[in-house]
């Protein structure tokens, strides 16, 4: 499996805490910075599974680092630096604890719901007859609440303006970028081959502007179809050929977990873990249109210490 990620444990200079996300490790630096560590963790269902996937942490840190970097003159984002592969430096933000979800077809999550008969979802009428992976006529926004532990929940947009998540005139702000930077990624993707189905957005803010945080556009956050062959397995009722993460989850579903209680992680072979591991990188590869750098012989953990600790004394 090769030098991967499954937990870090820095003390890095002037640290004053540290948070271990889902998936990546979060240091903050005089109160002011966060070193945001991609480690090689998956979760599925709001579960983190028992073995990391190989380069998977690269893969979501450069996809992420290249969206933002691209996307900057659209909202103000929180990077300040990218010193290694796997790492992020940038702006603590005051985080909303909201997700703003943004879904161009009926699929995931929404297709499940959809398939349970529900019409509405966060607040949103869907239109009846679709079939799954449909497009809507438009985007549509399907926020969830930012849990700290288990299951993030869906919740309308008049809910999280009632209970005050975020104030009427932040949510109007976050969702006016949502959607451009929907489209955005929409059009990046088609140019690529792909089709950018859904995602998701996460802001914060630092005094008083508003800053969009965390990742975007990776395939954790995203699914994408693709492009070639899309109209044709949908006339035919087929499964559409994605890049994301769904894959993982459909295969869950098939060993029978949803993360619900009682329920056993199946376990996962090395075939598949390294299966896992080549679709993050073919993601990488057709949506960035690079070619995928792994690290060779090298101990990443100390290659990460080394390049935080020479990026904190240029900040």
């Amino acid at each position: 499996m090769g030098n991967t990620i499954y937990q870090t444990n820095f003390q890095f200079p002037q640290q004053t805490s540290v948070y271990h996300g889902k998936v990546r490790d979060v240091y903050t630096i005089r109160d002011q910075y966060l070193v945001m560590i991609a480690t090689d963790r998956i979760s599925a269902f709001d579960v983190v599974l028992p073995r990391p996937i190989p380069h998977k942490g690269q893969v979501l840190n450069q996809v992420a680092a290249h969206f933002l970097e691209a996307t900057a003159g659209i909202v103000p984002n929180w990077v300040v630096k990218t010193p290694d592969p796997n790492v992020t430096i940038g702006k603590k933000c005051n985080p909303f604890k909201v997700e703003m979800v943004i879904r161009g077809y009926l699929a995931g999550h929404a297709a499940r719901e959809y398939k349970s008969g529900k019409r509405i979802l966060c607040g949103v009428p869907l239109p009846e007859g679709m079939r799954e992976n449909d497009p809507f006529p438009e985007p549509i926004i399907t926020p969830s609440t930012k849990a700290a532990a288990g299951h993030d929940l869906d919740i309308s947009r008049e809910e999280i303006i009632k209970q005050g998540i975020v104030s009427a005139e932040i949510y109007e702000q976050m969702e006016d970028c949502t959607r451009k930077l929907f489209a955005f990624g929409t059009q990046y993707a088609l140019k690529r081959g792909l089709i950018l189905v859904d995602t998701k957005y996460e802001f914060g803010e630092v005094d008083g502007r508003l800053y969009l945080i965390d990742e975007i556009h990776t395939p954790d956050s995203s699914r994408y179809f693709y492009k070639d062959g899309y109209e044709l397995r949908q006339l035919r009722g087929e499964p559409q050929k994605q890049l994301s993460k769904e894959f993982v989850r459909e295969w869950l579903i098939a060993n029978n977990f949803m993360g619900k209680e009682g329920q056993q992680v199946p376990a996962m072979s090395d075939e598949w873990i390294n299966i896992i591991s080549e679709r993050y990188i073919e993601l990488y590869e057709q949506i960035t249109g690079k070619k995928f750098e792994k690290p060779l012989n090298e101990n990443v953990l100390e290659r990460i210490e080394k390049n935080v600790l020479t990026a904190l004394q240029e900040i």
